[in-house]
């Protein structure tokens, strides 16, 4: 049976634009009456705004009865069957529509046991004519109120201590305690706040906040307030930079005037920084710095020296080769530049351990005082993104190193798909297994498939000795799962062509009762989608229909797995439910959410960034973790404690001015040789170090912490006390504040913009963030448990210690309404999503600009390189997809460049040589027009028997020679402090010339077409050839797959073949040989070509088995190329190639 709760809209008034839908939560009781539910609007801080609240009408059947205040039923018993009820529905709607809750019998065909996933199976209730299920505990076990032992679910209970005198209906006595108090005080555990219970969300969100003091001393770790300026003032006590000095002789100026006997405490536990700076050797930077300086005087002295001695016999040869050289020097410059201060950094997990989860009197328990953190799984097309992928990134979350209640996953399902449902409620159920058995064994990685698949011993520095007994049943759980997912779209398909056989049948039934005699039309029955439990799936159906479809669908939220316990909960020995022993295995999952954001004909939908700004507004009202991780879909947690490795930074001293905390990306499945720089190494591991030196890194899309509030649009905290000028633009000076705000301390470090009036009143945000009160009212919550822990005088915008150990709030159906009114369509209609707020729109390159625009307001950015890898991906590895991979970069480059997210236009708050970094990457798809050109100069020069110099002399051979060694030695120590292979900086010497020469000439077409004429080009791909070795992990690298974006490659490889044939022809046969031009012009042709040499491998294939288009068009370019020069050079004379051949 399935009961369903109608959030309905409003009446729209005449004469009014439709808006969004305004209802009110309340329940409809047996006499008709809605009782008001709502959360309580009066009693909330901000009174201007406009709220959109929710009607929730529960219809009077057997599983949803009315509550009667006067009971006396404890109100976390109603608060817990309110989250399992959540937590169980799936929850739809959007613009224009009633928001439905569906409670759901089953989520998935299989039987689900964890007693948070939705779904999960309970014991009947034994009341005759009542099908609902048995109250349960935070372990699934039947809660029975009677000692009978009587089962009876919730609904029955109340009606029996309401209506029947509170007697038994098993054994017909009393109940002797209707009050099902299930948690009691602990003896010897302090009470850290008051009951939350008939408080309003604002206060109850505000409540943390409202414990600080900021005009108060800070409370240091040992839980007693102690002046530290006044010890460093009267003692002898000094404070380093990044850590603390003590005086050595330990004692402290008056031990009398000592009360608390503080100091000496700290004397004992000095302050540790969570993170410290690695500083590349000077015997490594200091010949790296002089070798750039070098660099640019040759450069210099060569440029003006070509210049100044043209080739009079060639001067068109020599104009554009200068006109090359002068861009390339330029765009060497805009590279170089930003890696003048590389670093490397470091954490400490042990000192993150110390302060976070370790006793103290602030945390007499030792509870997690780290901040919440959600994470963002994003997808939109089962058939590109495999849902076993997508499963498997799942439970290495779930299974990550963090604290349980504090973590949350968000999966977004951009394309509204079953198969994506029912494959994400799979893992779910398999976790059940997979997490408890990773942490009981300590397992790395936490993907299933990688880790059954590793090549070394899975037995090594294992001790336990079921280890293997237990790892044998995981890997037959994970094969039975896997084929669960492989089976998932027949099992799908089967289903709905039953149910739709028999809706059609019901129909056909219909029609004859109704018409008689007379004769029938065919009857038309939609193909509809349908789930487990038997019901129209919302979203897109596999026949798309009318607001069934990829671009037309409702909003969609699942609660796959619910909040879990903030205690520990130990599983049990080995029986049914239980199939291997985790009595001292923490069993616990984190939150897991279904999201797919409503879709509607006529919105722009805004690709990927739109769908992290639906997940970034549904995960602030139902989880609000003030920082954010997302990932792609293939792009799993290798190292099951890199969120804790990212956390270090964010709550080290001066953590709260981080925006985000990148983590470089790593990839699997790539070629042993790595032909076409898949990996990306020289990007990742000296770019990406080099900026950590100066503002920080780029974002690149995935792998990335970030801090909510910087992806608000607020500036970062005291940027009034940092002014930028001439001499600061690579470091940033503080200045002292001449004022002293007024501001409340939760709205202290919200600001936006540049005025004066530098704090903002949360009432002003509606404008900017839409009109959701919930959202608003997590604003400064979320600014709040994202400060450092203020445990040092000089951490400042810090948090007391153990403010966040107290639980979260549970989910009720009013908060899951909300959230699906904020992934609604309509919602970032005349707000600043997109714009300012959250991930910036207009760009296929969204990740960059967002990072670029967090830069622009001053914030700054960590690259954390983890020893064991953070996260593992998977790259393209076959040459066509690669292409298209870098064609999507530099478009998004292009569109850049011409957009007012240019570096030119850059705020003083930008630091000078990052600024240069981001004009790099702005301008770097426009050196393929040069290099284009100079790819066909050793041809020319061949064809032309000229060169670009008049004559190869000393001058010019010797300046040639020292910018080839300068940049030689530049690479070694590139490679040097950077750790990366030679063969790597060579890999990605070669794929720069094959970018350069394909899709990056094509970005700058079609950014030049769509700037000027308004007209967008796709490069897609013509004709395919697939390959049939299933056995070989690296089959896609010798797949061809015929692309436009082949066209120049091919035609530089060529005419520089033919241009070297017709040079030494030229040469051998002339009466007066001019060896040196022949050199010079083959010596850069071989120069080409071997650069060009993995994309000619590419074209081969394997066995010969180049598509016959290759040999077409090689043959065609060639042809076409010989006719042409000998056309506009046609030989003449005996001792000419040829002899007396005339061209017609």
């Amino acid at each position: 049976m399935m009961a369903s709760r109608f959030f309905k809209t409003s009446d729209t008034q005449p004469g009014r634009a439709p808006g969004p839908p305004t209802v009110t939560f309340a329940q409809r009781t047996s006499s008709g009456r809605d009782v008001n539910l709502s959360r309580d609007s009066l009693d909330s801080d901000i009174s201007g705004l406009e709220f959109p609240n929710y009607t929730v009408q529960i219809p009077a059947t057997p599983d949803n009865q009315p509550m009667d205040p006067s009971m006396r039923v404890d109100p976390r018993m109603s608060q817990r069957v309110e989250e399992q009820y959540v937590s169980s529905s799936l929850f739809t709607g959007g613009y224009k529509s009633v928001i439905r809750a569906h409670l759901m019998d089953k989520v998935i065909e299989s039987e689900t046991i964890h007693p948070q996933m939705a779904g999960a199976k309970g014991s009947s209730c034994a009341v005759p004519g009542c099908d609902g299920k048995v109250m349960s505990d935070k372990r699934g076990e039947d809660v029975l109120p009677c000692e009978c032992d009587f089962k009876i679910c919730r609904d029955c209970f109340v009606d029996a201590v309401k209506t029947g005198d509170g007697i038994c209906p098993g054994c017909k006595e009393h109940y002797k305690n209707t009050d099902l108090a299930i948690n009691s005080v602990v003896p010897g555990q302090p009470l850290s706040l008051p009951s939350i219970i008939g408080m309003s969300k604002m206060e109850r969100r505000l409540s943390l906040m409202k414990l600080s003091n900021r005009s108060a001393l800070i409370r240091s770790q040992t839980g007693a307030d102690f002046d530290h300026n006044r010890w460093l003032f009267e003692t002898k006590g000094t404070y380093g930079y990044g850590n603390a000095i003590w005086p050595k002789d330990g004692g402290l100026a008056d031990d009398k005037d000592d009360e608390t006997g503080e100091p000496r405490k700290l004397l004992n536990k000095p302050w540790r920084p969570l993170t410290r700076k690695l500083k590349v050797p000077a015997a490594v930077l200091s010949p790296y710095r002089l070798l750039i300086f070098i660099r640019m005087v040759v450069l210099g002295l060569f440029l003006a020296w070509r210049i100044s001695h043209p080739n009079e016999d060639a001067r068109w040869l020599w104009f554009m080769s200068i006109i090359c050289e002068i861009w390339f020097a330029f765009s060497w410059l805009l590279d170089q530049l930003p890696k003048l201060c590389p670093i490397n950094r470091a954490t400490d997990l042990n000192v993150l351990k110390e302060k976070f989860e370790t006793p103290s009197p602030a945390n007499p328990n030792g509870k997690s005082d780290l901040p919440g953190v959600d994470i963002f799984v994003s997808t939109a097309d089962p058939e590109k993104e495999p849902p076993l992928v997508t499963a498997n990134t799942i439970l290495s979350i779930l299974a990550a190193d963090y604290p349980v209640e504090k973590l949350s996953c968000y999966v977004s399902d951009d394309g509204g798909a079953l198969l994506t449902f029912e494959a994400m409620a799979e893992a779910a159920s398999f976790a059940n297994m997979w997490i408890p058995f990773c942490r009981k064994h300590n397992i790395e990685p936490r993907n299933p498939e990688p880790y059954f698949s590793l090549k070394k011993d899975p037995y090594k520095n294992k001790v336990r000795p079921d280890f293997v007994k237990d790892r044998r049943r995981v890997k037959r759980e994970y094969d039975e799962f896997k084929v669960r997912i492989n089976g998932l779209p027949d099992s799908i398909r089967r289903r709905s062509d039953a149910y739709n056989a028999r809706e059609e049948i019901k129909a056909m039934k219909l029609q004859r009762q109704t018409a008689g005699f007379e004769p029938m039309e065919p009857v038309k029955v939609s193909k509809a989608t349908w789930m487990a439990d038997g019901t129209h799936w919302p979203g897109t159906w596999t026949v798309p229909t009318h607001e069934h479809s990829k671009g037309d669908h409702a909003g969609i939220i699942q609660v796959m797995l619910k909040l879990p316990s903030e205690e520990p909960l130990h599983g049990t020995t080995v029986d049914n439910n239980s199939p291997l022993d985790f009595t001292q295995v923490d069993i616990r999952l984190p939150l897991l959410v279904y999201v797919s954001r409503e879709k509607r004909p006529g919105y722009d939908h805004n690709k990927k960034a739109g769908a992290m700004n639906a997940l970034v507004r549904a995960s602030a009202i139902m989880s609000n973790g003030p920082f954010i991780l997302n990932l792609d879909c293939d792009h799993y947690i290798y190292n099951s404690q890199a969120i804790r490795e990212g956390m270090c930074f964010m709550m080290d001293r001066g953590g709260d001015r981080l925006c985000y905390v990148q983590f470089p990306q790593r990839f699997e499945g790539i070629d042993p040789s790595d032909r076409y720089a898949n990996h990306n190494t020289v990007f990742f591991d000296v770019n990406m170090r080099a900026l950590d030196g100066l503002q920080g890194p780029v974002y690149v899309g995935t792998g990335c912490l970030f801090r909510r509030t910087a992806l608000y649009g607020f500036d970062p905290p005291r940027s009034k006390d940092y002014h930028s000028g001439c001499c600061s633009c690579c470091f940033s000076c503080p200045k002292r504040s001449l004022s002293v705000s007024s501001a409340p301390e939760e709205h202290r470090a919200l600001r936006m913009g540049d005025s004066d009036d530098s704090q903002m009143n949360p009432s002003l945000f509606s404008k900017r963030f839409g009109n959701s009160g919930f959202l608003v009212d997590s604003i400064p919550v979320a600014e709040f448990q994202g400060r450092p822990l203020a445990d040092h005088p000089a951490v400042k915008n810090g948090r007391p210690p153990g403010a966040l150990t107290i639980p979260r709030e549970i989910l009720d159906a009013s908060t899951v309404a909300e959230a699906i009114s904020v992934i609604s369509c309509w919602y970032e209609d005349k707000t600043e999503w997109g714009n300012r707020v959250g991930w910036i729109y207009g760009s296929v390159t969204e990740d960059v600009v967002t990072g670029y625009r967090m830069h622009n307001r001053g914030w700054r950015s960590i690259y954390c390189v983890t020893k064991r890898d953070a996260f593992r991906g998977t790259a393209p590895i076959n040459l066509t997809d690669r292409l298209h991979q870098v064609l999507r970069w530099a478009t998004g480059s292009v569109e850049i460049f011409f957009s007012r997210n240019n570096a030119f236009l850059a705020s003083p708050k930008m630091k000078i040589l990052q600024r240069i970094a981001y004009l790099n990457v702005g301008i770097y798809p426009f050196t393929s027009v040069f290099l284009i050109v100079y790819c066909f100069l050793p041809a020319l020069s061949l064809f032309s028997g000229q060169f670009i110099v008049q004559t190869l002399n000393v001058t010019f051979l010797t300046y040639l020679l020292v910018i080839t060694l300068t940049l030689c030695m530049l690479a070694i120590l590139e490679i040097k402090w950077s750790g990366i292979a030679l063969e790597e900086w060579w890999r990605n010497e070669q794929f720069w010339l094959i970018g350069g020469t394909s899709a990056h000439l094509a970005a700058v077409l079609q950014g030049l077409l769509k700037v000027i004429a308004g007209i967008e080009i796709s490069f897609t791909l013509t004709s395919k050839s697939a390959g049939d070795d299933n056995d070989d992990d690296f089959a896609d690298l010798y797949i061809i797959k015929w692309t436009s974006l082949m066209i120049p490659p091919i035609t530089i490889m060529i005419t520089n073949l033919i241009a070297i044939a017709v040079g030494f022809s030229r040469t051998i046969y002339s009466t007066i040989p001019q060896w040196s031009r022949l050199l010079g012009g083959v010596f850069f042709s071989f120069w080409v070509l071997a650069h060009l040499y993995p994309f000619a491998k590419g074209l081969m294939g394997r066995r010969r088995r180049t598509p016959t288009i290759v040999f077409v068009w090689s043959g065609l370019i060639a042809i076409t190329i010989s006719l042409l020069w000998v056309a506009i050079n046609p030989p003449a004379g005996k001792n000419e190639i040829g002899g007396s051949f005339q061209f017609p």
